[in-house]
This record gives C-alpha cells, structure tokens and sequence, in this order.
C-alpha cells in the first residue's frame, strides 16, 4: 500500500479516535485499509444486479460510483441520484464483518422527493424527511444472513441509524445520527 503523508496523517487521527471510541473508529480504519473495497448489489424491483470495485487504493472509482448510482436509482421514476460514500463504506464495512461475497438485495436506495411523499402518505413506518432522498440511506436484506444478525452487525458499527423492520424482511441503515429502531406494523 502506498501511504502518503496524507494517508498516514488520516490513519493517526482515526487510531487516536479509537481510543476514544472504538467500535466506529475500528470500522473506519479497517475499511481504510483496504486497497480494494467491492459491493455487490441486485435490486429487487428492477432485477438489475451490480457487482462492482469502487475503490482502489486511496481512489474512489468514478464509473462505479456512477454504476452504483443508477443500480440504486428510485425505480418508480428512474430519478439518480449520487449516494453517499459513507454509506457505501458502511455497506462494505458490514459485508466484511460478515465475510460475505453475495449481493445486497435492495428493497429501496434514492428515493425523489416525491416518491417519498407518495410513500410517507400511503404506508406506515416512512420518515417525512427520509436521507433516502439525500442518498444517505438504503433498506436491504442478505439472504443468507437472519435479519436479527443483520441489524447486530450494523448495530455494532455505530455509524449511524439503524432500522429493523422484520415484518417487512429488511434492515434499514443510514449515515445520519446514531439511533436504532423497530417497525412491526
């Protein structure tokens, strides 16, 4: 790995936050040192499925990230929108702690504003103001793994918020405050 003053620097700061709180911090530099992050996604409305490197050593991989994008679009208006690198760490992060290699099976990535509102008015368990319309969230099932393992695994990130909806078969994560809930309506 080629580490430049700048990685070295990002590195001490993240080692010294790991000290003053772990878990995220521990996620954080695992994920930094890795040269090659990799996500695997299939939507399961479009039938579409991804499997793509998005970052190669120090460098986010602009195609990709444009791949990404569209693969997690609002498929009731094909409305793209860029979705945050952190949540995308995140997701890598989460399928390291897993040791998995299958796809994220995505139940919705973007949302537009106003499939958004269309969702808020019609179901139950939609946030007026959802980061899925900022591409800061994504709701998502692995298969192979049981929903309650699943939101422990995101759980322990402390990333940010953590949603279980068990009626529904997904886990909701986002990258905004610290917090953790259930839906079972």
């Amino acid at each position: 790995m080629d580490f430049n003053r700048r990685h070295f620097l990002k590195f001490g700061a993240q080692a010294a936050m790991a000290c003053l709180c772990p878990a995220p911090a521990i996620a954080t530099i695992d994920c930094f040192l890795s040269p090659k992050r990799k996500l695997c996604f299939y939507n399961t409305h479009t039938d579409e499925h991804l499997d793509v490197c998005y970052y190669i050593e120090g460098k986010y991989i602009p195609m990709a990230l444009k791949n990404i994008n569209y693969t997690l679009r609002d498929h009731r208006t094909d409305e793209i929108k860029s979705i945050d690198i952190n949540l995308l760490n995140t997701l890598y992060s989460i399928r390291k702690k897993l040791n998995i290699s299958e796809p994220f099976h995505i139940v919705s990535g973007y949302r537009s504003p106003e499939t958004n509102e269309y969702l808020y008015k019609n179901r139950k368990g939609v946030a007026k103001n959802s980061l899925h319309m900022d591409g800061k969230a994504i709701d998502f099932r692995l298969p192979d793994i049981s929903l309650p393992q699943l939101r422990r695994t995101a759980m322990a990130l402390k990333v940010g918020g953590v949603g279980y909806y068990p009626c529904s078969n997904f886990i909701h994560i986002d990258v905004g405050p610290i917090r953790y809930w259930q839906y079972s309506g």
